[in-house]
């Protein structure tokens, strides 16, 4: 690596619109600091970037002066890969604009946008479309990963829903990636991370949600979660895809409607969004209040922004986290024997194992639509390591790997590439399966040097 001198940074500085920031500046430690307090990487420069421009000036400098380059998004990719030592950090999160045309019901977003930016833009017209479920992540990261959340068993991965995007390549060069033009880059970012470029507009596709939805929880003892999980796997058959749900399996936080007994308790706690017409709401959730004898239940209609946010107090940024996960297409007996043993030995209070439940949509693309393969997946397991002293590290992630190998024989052998940690490199082959090969091909084609390679890589062939 090249050592940078001050001359160079102050010409990047006077040619970059937004803010060029060194260790020691206002604001450097901060633009470095991740979601995940795992990460703690320092970088000799930050470009905080206001457009494209910057963005293009920020990756031509770190290729012309050989330095390792981190892109930052939402900031909350497990693996930390938003962030590299010593190199140059491109901080995308000045660029948050969200544009909507609620005629043609399409969406414009900038990368730095979270989806609380989106949703709150998209919401105002009873439009949204498939996002996560953690406010404060970055729709740039989630949807080059794929993405998937509430929305996704009615209109299917975030990605199916792109509809085409500006890149910025290794060659500093602007490219509008699109069905039909630079085709193979498109088919490449939907699901191959940020290998590939750095996204500076997405376009989406919208679809009329809300403004509320029907939805909410209902809390089991654990006890009960072998029973209500056979019940509840049986029910995911039949379940319109204007339903999700998800299961969650934990201690009980001090939610207002459980008895003060029961926080701290292990649970079960069921998850749900119908999307349907409010009216039909409590009929369609009547099978998951059936699921068994709950310490408690809250079902009602609410905002949908509001149901987007309901699990950001459980996702704060600044807490260790570690995640291990696996693709499934079905939940047998003996993963749930495994999984309630994993519950009874919870390393910390703040530590999970959740289903999300996809399916629908998600299932009805073949394989090599877009860089994401995994359609025959019906649940993504996220096994949840969160603590808050470095102490517990060794004890945390020990518990998560248990889990993870146990859980192994159930699971699909395939992984969703967003939920992959810094320690998974070897696992991303089996993110992209049957299309492994293509996207080396398109790596190899469009960043040949391996300049984009602070992430969860794909190597150019030659490289």
């Amino acid at each position: 690596m090249a050592k940078l001198s001050n001359n160079a940074i102050e010409a990047l500085s006077a040619a970059t619109r937004g803010q060029v920031l060194r260790p020691g500046d206002p604001d450097f430690d901060q633009s470095r600091r991740l979601w995940n307090a795992m990460i703690d990487r320092s970088p000799a420069v930050i470009v905080r970037c206001a457009g494209v421009a910057d963005v293009r000036r920020a990756v031509s400098f770190a290729r012309d002066n050989d330095l390792p380059l981190a892109v930052r998004g939402g900031a909350h990719n497990i693996a930390g890969t938003a962030v590299c030592d010593d190199g140059l950090m491109i901080d995308l999160s000045p660029m948050k604009s969200v544009r909507i045309d609620p005629v043609a019901r399409r969406a414009y977003v900038e990368p730095g946008a979270t989806l609380r930016d989106f949703d709150h833009e998209a919401q105002a017209f009873g439009l949204a479309t498939p996002l996560g479920i953690n406010s404060t992540t970055g729709v740039s990261g989630l949807t080059l990963g794929g993405g998937f959340g509430w929305l996704s068993r009615k209109y299917g991965m975030t990605i199916d829903n792109l509809l085409c995007a500006d890149v910025v390549t290794a060659d500093g060069e602007l490219v509008h990636a699109a069905a039909d033009t630079d085709e193979e880059l498109f088919w490449a970012i939907r699901g191959g991370g940020g290998n590939f470029g750095v996204v500076t507009m997405f376009e989406f596709r919208l679809h009329p949600v809300g403004p509320e939805v029907f939805g909410g929880l209902v809390v089991l003892p654990i006890e009960q979660a072998k029973d209500a999980l056979k019940t509840y796997r049986v029910a995911a058959d039949e379940m319109p895809d204007t339903l999700s749900v998800w299961a969650v399996l934990r201690l009980a936080p001090p939610l207002p409607f459980l008895p003060e007994d029961v926080h701290g308790k292990p649970v079960i706690a069921f998850a749900s969004c119908y999307t349907g017409a409010l009216d039909d709401g409590p009929a369609a959730l009547e099978v998951v209040r059936r699921f068994g004898t709950p310490y408690g239940e809250h079902l009602g209609p609410m905002p949908y922004a509001m149901w987007q946010q309901a699990f950001d107090p459980l996702l704060t940024p600044g807490a260790r986290n570690y995640w291990k996960s696996h693709n499934l297409d079905q939940l047998p007996d003996g993963l749930l024997d495994v999984l309630i043993d994993a519950i009874g030995k919870l390393p910390s209070p703040q530590c999970e194992i959740f289903f999300g439940q996809i399916g629908g949509e998600t299932t009805r693309y073949p394989a090599d639509a877009t860089a994401y393969p995994s359609r025959d997946t019906q649940y993504v397991m996220n096994v949840h390591g969160r603590w808050s002293d470095p102490n517990d590290d060794a004890r945390c992630i020990a518990w998560a790997r248990a889990f993870f190998d146990a859980s192994a024989p159930f699971a699909l052998g395939s992984a969703y590439v967003n939920f992959l940690t810094q320690d998974e490199t070897e696992r991303v082959g089996a993110a992209y399966g049957p299309n492994y090969e293509r996207l080396v091909a398109a790596k190899t084609r469009y960043d040949p040097q391996n300049l984009f390679h602070h992430n969860l890589n794909i190597k150019p062939s030659h490289g």
